[in-house]
């Protein structure tokens, strides 16, 4: 594996986008909502940063499998468990890397008629992107690596390392 960003660097940008954020939705009642599994080390770390009240939920959705291309099946996995209706939302996903999972949460989410639905997003491979997607926070705009650490996995595999690494041989 080749190390692309450092835990210290992934520390600093979480920090400018969470004080970006909290000037964004100041007065308002935020509701940050992690998309699992991958987005669980970013959503937390971003609303320990946040500096303004919000809620915090989480929705799940997979199409990787144990593949490392998108399956271009989407599950979901996990759904809201008190209503948004009404309320701004932040979407806070790990990568986005074709954008049709993003695509197809952002379409349910507007179901349930928030009063604006925003997306942060750790890692936007933005050339390979849906370019009708976007992403209103990225943390960093990326190549099209497949990368692990901070979330981000392979089988299940590496999430909880700190820092994001560009697993070899998937080229």
């Amino acid at each position: 594996m080749k190390i692309l960003y450092s835990e210290e660097r992934i520390g600093q940008r979480v920090e400018t986008l969470a004080r970006e954020i909290s000037r964004d939705f100041l007065g308002r009642e935020l509701v940050v909502v992690g998309v699992l599994n991958g987005g669980f080390i970013f959503t937390a770390d971003l609303c320990r940063n946040i500096a303004i009240p919000h809620e915090v939920d989480f929705i799940g959705a997979s199409s990787y499998g144990d593949d490392i291309k998108s399956t271009g099946h989407l599950t979901i996995t996990k759904t809201f468990k008190r209503p948004i209706q009404g309320k701004p939302v932040l979407l806070v996903e790990d990568i986005v890397d074709t954008g049709n999972t993003l695509e197809f949460l952002l379409e349910e989410v507007q179901k349930q008629n928030p009063a604006e639905l925003k997306v942060a997003a750790m890692f936007w491979k933005q050339k390979k992107a849906n370019p009708h997607i976007t992403v209103h926070y990225p943390g960093f705009i990326i190549e099209d690596d497949f990368l692990v650490g901070y979330g981000l996995d392979y089988k299940g595999m590496y999430r909880n390392l700190p820092y994001v690494a560009k697993l070899e041989g998937t080229d």
